[in-house]
């Protein structure tokens, strides 16, 4: 019998568990930094379902001091 970790399914929802937690945590962050500016971003940040390159935007949030900065990070993960 297999462990339910170990299924697909459960896989699956852990996955997007972990997408939505980034995508929150990228809009907040946008928000903190750049205000509604920033947070316009979002609807092509949230296009993006690879959780690595989430986490670049993640981590690019922390040296960006533009958007224009920033949207050079999303562009280079493409």
């Amino acid at each position: 019998m297999a462990v339910l970790s170990e299924s697909p399914w459960y896989q699956e929802i852990l996955q997007q568990g972990i997408r939505q937690e980034r995508l929150s945590s990228i809009e907040l962050i946008l928000e903190m930094k750049f205000g509604s500016e920033g947070v316009q971003l979002m609807p092509e940040i949230s296009q993006i379902s690879d959780l690595e390159r989430l986490k670049t935007i993640q981590l690019g949030l922390k040296r960006v001091s533009t958007l224009e900065e920033l949207q050079e990070i999303i562009s280079s993960i493409d």
